[in-house]
């Protein structure tokens, strides 16, 4: 009787251990989900699947990646706040929330809902263009703008996009009369601009250098303060318009987030992971090859990055008349 006592004890421990929650057990224990801001083929969407693979060999499960665009990145923040906060979601985005508050897109951003997984690199924003587009060069633009006003057509991807940031810069150095066109994402958009859709793109350098090289589009000026080395023979815009440099440098940045209350050993596994995947070299090359700047920060350095980046970009986009709110009003300090 003791002996078939002992039998039944062992099963029901053995049974409790199976059904225990998915809590109970070390993360991570199930595949993790990774949402994407933007469209397949852009620069986040570049970033973040070029270094996942190697986190997943850290974290030993896979991380199954979605492209969920929209809002200019606020679906896919919103439906990564509306799951628990248990690290098997993931908010794999640009800066793009960082101005959501001035934007009147959101009252929320990184620095208030969201733990920095990493800060994984930054980018060089570049103007591309049409290969057939009738100028090459910034002032040539400027000049068949001012020629033909409302005709060049311009990609964007919304309100506190990329895109309307740089045009929002260039316009504090000359006015010119462009129609903007929409898209979710550059990836889009670029693509657009392949096909003749659109005139002229705002875009990563890491997006386009590719289709730069393969002669499928054609660089104007690199939005930087020097010529980038991944292309050094294209003017950076100070060349054109030495006022430029004031607000240089600049440029988006591309990332990987899990909400705020998420429970710090799950955090840490999760930094380690994403640390380790970006050294691999492999991603760092990507990052060489396509003109990106390495970052790998996590913790008081990149919530100290977040914070500067927010306070510059805010008071550029408010002092060009595109945000809707006063950065004052969210506390965001004027540089």
């Amino acid at each position: 009787m003791m002996r078939h006592m002992f039998k039944l004890a062992a099963l029901a421990a053995a049974l409790a251990a199976f059904a225990a929650p998915a809590s109970a057990q070390p993360y991570p224990n199930q595949d993790i989900q990774g949402v994407i801001q933007w469209g397949a083929g852009g620069s986040t969407d570049v970033v973040v699947r070029a270094v996942t693979p190697h986190a997943e060999k850290v974290l030993g499960r896979s991380v199954i990646m979605t492209n969920r665009t929209g809002g200019v990145g606020a679906i896919a923040m919103k439906f990564v706040q509306s799951q628990k906060s248990d690290g098997y979601t993931l908010l794999m985005g640009a800066e793009n929330p960082q101005l959501y508050k001035v934007m009147g897109l959101s009252d929320t951003d990184y620095t208030d809902s969201f733990t920095t997984i990493n800060l994984l690199a930054r980018g060089i924003p570049i103007l591309v263009a049409n290969k057939d587009a009738p100028f090459n060069t910034a002032k040539e633009l400027e000049a068949y703008a001012k020629a033909n006003p409302g005709k060049v057509k311009v990609g964007s991807t919304g309100p506190g996009g990329l895109p309307s940031v740089v045009m929002a810069m260039l316009g504090t150095q000359v006015k010119l009369d462009l129609t903007a066109v929409p898209y979710d994402g550059d990836g889009p958009a670029l693509t657009a601009l392949q096909g003749g859709a659109i005139d002229l793109m705002p875009a990563v350098l890491g997006a386009a250098i590719e289709h730069i090289k393969a002669g499928r589009m054609k660089p104007i000026a690199v939005i930087d303060t020097a010529a980038n080395p991944a292309l050094p023979n294209v003017k950076p815009i100070v060349a054109d318009y030495p006022g430029f440099s004031k607000l240089l440098p600049w440029g988006p940045f591309f990332g990987i987030f899990v909400k705020k209350d998420t429970p710090k050993d799950v955090v840490d596994k999760l930094v380690q992971a994403f640390n380790q995947g970006a050294k691999h070299p492999d991603f760092v090359k990507l990052i060489d090859d396509r003109g990106f700047k390495m970052m790998n920060i996590a913790g008081a350095e990149a919530d100290d990055f977040l914070k500067r980046w927010q306070a510059n970009t805010s008071w550029i986009v408010f002092d060009a008349g595109i945000a809707k709110k006063s950065p004052a009003e969210f506390n965001i300090p004027k540089p």
